[in-house]
């Protein structure tokens, strides 16, 4: 019985390293990925998002091309383009939302506050 410990140990060590070897990686190289993984991805899901914002915007615009007064296409695309964090260019679908809704405060205050912010006078 005292011989057949060792020999299990044995074949489980082999069997092991058989394995990581099998799975194309070696144990550094398994390491080293999970490693660099989360600073790749991190910057290549911020490409993507800001990529999908971009097509989503493009969306919007072609929307408001056949129906500039879309209201759904116009809060897409203010909502989009602050997303993106594209303050200024946010301003003139958010203006035409006020005119086509001159009782809805929420867009006012919402205009006036990013105007404030890229430093347009409120008198446009």
């Amino acid at each position: 019985m005292s011989e057949t410990k060792p020999l299990q140990r044995i074949f489980l060590l082999f069997s092991m390293v058989a394995f990581v070897a099998s799975t194309g990686y070696g144990l550094f190289g398994l390491f080293s990925s999970a490693l660099q993984k989360p600073q790749e991805s991190g910057k290549n899901e911020a490409a993507l998002v800001n990529k999908q914002l971009e097509e989503k915007a493009k969306g919007y615009e072609l929307v408001l091309q056949r129906e500039p007064e879309n209201q759904v296409a116009l809060k897409g695309l203010v909502d989009t383009r602050l997303e993106m964090k594209e303050v200024k260019s946010a301003i003139e679908p958010l203006e035409k939302l006020v005119k086509l809704n001159p009782e809805d405060k929420e867009y006012k205050v919402l205009l006036e506050k990013l105007k404030q912010e890229v430093g347009v006078g409120s008198d446009r």
